[in-house]
């Protein structure tokens, strides 16, 4: 099948009152673990690439085509979608390739700008982004847990999350209810009343990033509070890298990575079964 539009696997979500699990990929292995997780869990998932994969990888297209294929050849619905995109000439150099990569949504972020900067910068993406027929997903309230730059404290307002809805057109909002990227434990305690009110405030799906550090059942009380899709990075490479050392230990003398990545790349594969599983059935 083709990759799954963003915008589809999200209505449904809001139709059932459940949520979508999204997964952060950075080679192969992930985006390989991610089809046969989501396979496994018979739930649909959406395949993220961030801007900060991007540069490490040093261009979108190959990991891209990556995605494309895995979504082909995939018995469950699979959507592409860009994470935590700053850089607007990035932007502007997808953008027209969008429909030849699968590419259903972005994640703009200027979410380190002022509220009216943010604004302006996000309606601009907005426009030049649903012209090419890709949904946008917009953050409003920092987040915690990226490299400093946010304060782990600050919270979405539902009444300013309302009006920067109204202001820009963006189709989903990422919200800081209390989580933060890069978390090794899943220790965050979300403001689950902070999202019923943001759901019944705001018109599109909310957004929970920093998933990796919140446990299965909270996750599930967010997805019931309003959550309708669910970001996981970090808790992928966790898995990988401790599989990976305990695999290599075992074979000192392994020199074919895939003796000792396959393991690995199966540690990823049961994580992501498990998030699509507490996530489709919250």
């Amino acid at each position: 099948m083709s990759p799954a539009g963003t915008a589809e696997l999200l209505s449904a979500a809001v139709g059932t009152g459940r949520a979508v699990a999204a997964f952060n990929v950075l080679s192969l292995d992930h985006v390989e673990a991610v089809a046969a997780g989501a396979a496994a869990a018979g739930a649909p998932a959406l395949l993220q690439l961030s801007e900060n994969a991007i540069a490490f990888r040093g261009a979108p297209e190959p990991l891209l085509a990556a995605c494309r294929e895995a979504a082909a050849a995939s018995g469950t619905p699979l959507a592409i979608h860009l994470d935590h995109i700053e850089d607007r000439e990035l932007v502007a150099r997808v953008l027209p390739r969008a429909a030849d990569f699968g590419i259903g949504s972005l994640m703009f972020d200027a979410s380190k700008l002022d509220y009216d900067a943010n604004v302006a910068a996000t309606r601009e993406v907005v426009a030049r982004a649903h012209d090419a027929g890709v949904w946008v997903e917009a953050e409003l309230g920092e987040i915690g847990g990226k490299d400093g730059a946010h304060a782990p404290g600050v919270r979405t307002d539902p009444a300013e999350a309302a009006s920067f809805v109204a202001a820009t057109g963006v189709d989903a909002l990422a919200v800081a209810v209390g989580s933060s990227h890069a978390m090794r434990d899943r220790s965050a305690q979300l403001d689950l009343e902070l999202i019923a009110r943001l759901r019944e405030a705001v018109p599109v799906p909310l957004v929970l990033h920093g998933s990796s550090g919140v446990a299965d059942d909270v996750i599930a009380q967010a997805v019931a509070a309003g959550i309708r899709k669910v970001n996981v990075g970090t808790a992928l490479n966790v898995a990988y890298t401790a599989a990976l050392r305990a695999s290599l230990a075992e074979q000192p003398d392994a020199v074919d990575p895939r003796r000792y990545t396959a393991t690995a790349r199966r540690a990823m594969t049961e994580l992501v079964t498990g998030f699509c599983r507490v996530v489709a059935a919250a």
